[in-house]
């Protein structure tokens, strides 16, 4: 249990750098948390910052994200080791979990992050490539049809459970609590741009827009 702990707190505290604040101060001291909507993520980067600041955001977070999903639970960590009574799924799905809440709740700033998006892009490569691929394509689909990118990242990570569900009869249980508690997870981070929406404030990337008259 003792390498569950410590990989858990390893991966939160990974999760805690934050690409854009990095970036940000490698660029002078830019915080986008006090530009355009606040969030620290790739997306607020991309409207504030432009393409090649976004680019690192977005490699950073998520790189975080595949190295504690992907190499962390299969490193012994010193004075640690593997433990042979730990799930490695769980073990796993722990990290990944801890690598997003860093993200979003990061210790090193704050607790003032993103909205876990690209980590967990990162996160679902580092488990599993294949998951990135009805999560890709349902982003694709809603964003290219409403133009807002908060809501189709709401409905990829809901594709999530449903293509682990719909492609894996024996329902790996870590698996599937990983993927039901990240889209509810995913969901309540982006309960800004839901109200912003009923409001009809949210902002529309309109490039992409199908709709638009």
């Amino acid at each position: 249990m003792l390498e569950l702990g410590i990989k858990s707190l390893l991966s939160y505290l990974l999760g805690s750098l934050m690409g854009s604040l990095i970036v940000g101060q490698l660029r002078g001291g830019v915080d986008i948390r006090t530009q355009g909507s606040g969030n620290a993520g790739g997306t607020n980067a991309l409207r504030t910052q432009g393409k090649l600041f976004a680019l690192w955001v977005v490699v950073i977070d998520v790189g975080k994200g595949v190295l504690a999903a992907g190499w962390l639970p299969h490193v012994a960590v010193p004075g640690v080791g593997l433990d042979v009574s730990v799930d490695r799924e769980w073990l796993t799905m722990a990290c990944a979990g801890s690598v997003i809440l860093g993200h979003v709740y990061p210790l090193w700033y704050g607790f003032h992050g993103g909205k876990g998006a690209a980590t967990l892009v990162g996160a679902l490569v580092g488990i599993q490539p294949t998951l990135l691929l009805p999560v890709l394509i349902v982003w694709l689909v809603v964003l290219l049809f409403s133009g807002y990118v908060g809501l189709a990242t709401m409905c990829a990570s809901v594709a999530l459970p449903l293509y682990v569900w719909a492609t894996q009869p024996m329902l790996p249980s870590a698996l599937m609590t990983f993927s039901v508690l990240v889209a509810a997870f995913v969901i309540f981070t982006h309960r800004s741009n839901i109200a912003r929406m009923l409001q009809g404030s949210e902002r529309r990337a309109r490039k992409p827009w199908l709709l638009r008259r």
